[in-house]
């Protein structure tokens, strides 16, 4: 019997539109890289992230937090928000924040970079149509590709990120989105500030904010709420893709043709 979809074990192709495993689906598609280049201003490593570049992301989303709690740039933040220009000058650290600079300028030039020539893949690989698997499985995991609903993704990250992510079994992003929320959620203190609110002590819920790991939380809520809704859309549209090209390949007639305004009553 004739072996499918093991194509791109081998390297019989220059490029391939999609890869499942049991880690997720990577893909190409087609992205602004306006877009991407913002996510990594709004937070380094968010636009590589979104590229499926996660050791590259990892690495830029690590120094922006450690490197921006020393310059303590956040807290600098919060106090300009609250027009204390004077105070927030005085918290800045210098040799921190200088050395902050060049990274996050590196982030968001190579992430439009990037996008730009992953674009510039997605074409080729499109025109090539090379045969990708469509089913992964193996002792631990298993993941195929079907349609799943953009909607229940965006709910799920509103809940807690990285929820929205194992709704379309992107494991490694939704490992990274809830420890980090985790860890963000702890050093800022916000569940004990809404428990405080619950309580109706506003004063102290105010007060026991660090509003420096604080500032994190809104970058990762959008980024969650935002990945998850893009990759479930492209999820959907390559299960369309891979669904049309099996069925031309195995089923279609190759003489058949679709005459316009006339009814085809049947092929020989």
């Amino acid at each position: 019997m004739p072996t499918k979809n093991y194509e791109n074990t081998e390297n019989k192709f220059r490029r391939y539109k999609a890869h499942v495993s049991i880690a997720g689906t990577t893909q190409f598609h087609l992205r602004n890289p306006y877009v991407i280049a913002w996510w990594s201003a709004a937070f380094p490593g968010f636009g590589h992230l979104l590229l499926s570049k996660y050791l590259r992301g990892l690495v830029l989303f690590c120094w922006e937090v450690f490197v921006n709690i020393q310059a303590k740039i956040n807290l600098a933040m919060v106090h300009s928000f609250c027009g204390d220009i004077a105070l927030a000058k005085e918290v800045l650290e210098t040799r921190w924040m200088l050395l902050y600079i060049p990274v996050y300028l590196f982030g968001i030039w190579d992430s439009y970079r990037t996008t730009i020539d992953m674009n510039n893949v997605y074409l080729l690989a499109e025109r090539e149509d090379a045969p990708f698997n469509s089913f992964s499985i193996g002792a631990l995991e298993i993941n195929y590709l079907d349609k799943r609903s953009p909607l229940m993704s965006v709910i799920w990250s509103l809940f807690m990120p990285g929820l929205g992510q194992l709704h379309i079994h992107r494991l490694l992003t939704a490992f990274f989105a809830q420890v980090w929320t985790i860890v963000f959620l702890y050093f800022s203190n916000l569940l004990v500030a809404v428990h405080f609110l619950f309580m109706g002590d506003i004063a102290s819920g105010t007060a026991v904010l660090n509003k420096q790991w604080l500032l994190f939380m809104p970058s990762m809520w959008g980024f969650a709420v935002y990945d998850s809704y893009v990759n479930t859309v492209e999820n959907n549209k390559l299960y369309g893709a891979e669904q049309k090209s099996f069925l031309i390949k195995d089923f279609q007639n190759p003489g058949f043709k679709v005459m316009r305004g006339k009814v085809v009553s049947g092929q020989p």
